[in-house]
């Protein structure tokens, strides 16, 4: 595609339109009115191919979706969708003896019913952005998870989130991950921007803190995913699944970037001098290691020598990148962030982005090519793409 003919991706109508477009890729498709919820699993053209499983990642992004969808693209036929979510997340995604929620459903019928903190700090988002949105009665809902968090996961000699717990909440596993504490961060600081409730922002705080500083010393300052019960550096895990869909090895691109978002977002709030200067080097780590000079687009993630680890460009890595490189151009008003906006989101107009059906691929090799027809497995309902084009719209 010709860089003259393409949009102009700094402009407000186009970031909105691009999100209505991709609304109309999943609305009204995705709404089960049979079963309740939504349905999760579609091909590139829309046609569903599994109807029945339900995983509570999507459960809940089709609920912030939708509600983010009604704050941003003032349309009044998104929000009662989001009631009828957040109807399935309560009576069956939450087992209201345990307080948990079933991580995989099929049909009705709970598959997988493990504690999982990644869940839970969806399950958060999603009920602080319903009440942005207006959906009232989900404020109860947000202290209700947040405690159900503390209770369970956070861990004071630490001062962050364990990972996995078992459905009685008897056995907690020895694994611990940055992936799920940055989704928690993500999902307190919006809790706290629909509340006003600061105790939710001092734990975003706390949480960025703790995995961008003291964590990443443990890394030379890069963020490592993956670390033992004493929250140190565990090399080896998941060591031969670079692609492992919620832990996969190897430094995240994606993450560094996704992570330098959210200390842009959080300086908003609170003034701490670290949070801009870390969202600078981990941006600029991020392009430096995970750039494709040949075939353009930023790689899945690299090895602690630096050699690339896993070269699929995958759909979410590109619209955090796109999003934190905007905000790093508002705050700093150094153009050559607006550069690398530019520069990502020509990649991804050309390659990533479905122009016949609409949404983006979720996954291109080294080369840009597509390794098949499905667009939207488990968790991919493009809340990041939708979400990062939401934050440029909140600093142009």
């Amino acid at each position: 595609m010709n860089s003259k003919r393409d949009p102009v991706f700094k402009d407000k109508g186009f970031l909105i339109n691009h999100a209505s477009s991709i609304m109309d890729f999943y609305h009204p498709r995705c709404i089960d009115y049979d079963l309740g919820g939504f349905f999760h699993h579609f091909r590139d053209d829309g046609s569903i191919y599994d109807s029945s499983t339900r995983h509570l990642v999507s459960s809940t992004r089709f609920i912030f979706n939708y509600s983010m969808a009604s704050i941003h693209l003032k349309n009044d036929k998104y929000f009662d969708i989001i009631r009828h979510g957040i109807d399935f997340l309560r009576n069956t995604h939450l087992d209201t003896q345990t307080g948990g929620y079933a991580w995989i459903l099929e049909n009705s019928d709970i598959k997988d019913s493990t504690n999982y903190c990644y869940g839970l700090a969806f399950v958060l988002l999603s009920y602080s952005t319903a009440y942005k949105a207006g959906v009232l009665e989900t404020k109860n809902y947000i202290g209700e998870t947040f405690d159900l968090m503390e209770k369970y996961f956070w861990q004071n000699d630490y001062e962050l989130y364990a990972d996995e717990i078992s459905a009685d909440w008897t056995q907690v596993s020895n694994y611990r991950g940055q992936n799920a504490n940055m989704h928690s961060c993500e999902a307190l600081i919006a809790a706290f921007e629909a509340t006003n409730n600061t105790k939710y922002l001092d734990k975003a705080l706390i949480i960025a803190d703790n995995i961008c500083n003291r964590q990443a010393e443990q890394a030379d300052g890069l963020i490592w995913e993956h670390y033992n019960v004493n929250w140190e550096i565990d090399w080896t895990f998941n060591i031969d699944k670079p692609n492992d869909l919620f832990r996969p090895w190897g430094f995240q691109v994606g993450h560094l970037t996704e992570w330098s978002k959210l200390l842009l977002i959080l300086e908003r709030y609170v003034s701490e001098d670290w949070l801009l200067p870390r969202a600078v080097e981990l941006f600029e780590d991020a392009v430096e290691m995970g750039w494709d000079a040949k075939n353009l687009g930023l790689y899945y993630g690299f090895a602690p020598n630096g050699d690339v680890c896993d070269s699929d460009k995958y759909f979410w890595v590109q619209a955090e990148s796109f999003a934190a490189a905007a905000l790093l151009a508002n705050r700093t008003k150094d153009n050559k962030y607006w550069d690398w906006y530019k520069r990502i989101w020509i990649f991804s107009w050309k390659h990533m982005i479905d122009h016949e059906y609409g949404a983006w691929f979720r996954i291109l090799d080294a080369n840009n090519n597509k390794y098949g027809n499905l667009k939207s497995p488990a968790g991919k309902t493009d809340y990041h793409t939708m979400g990062a084009c939401y934050e440029v719209l909140n600093v142009i």
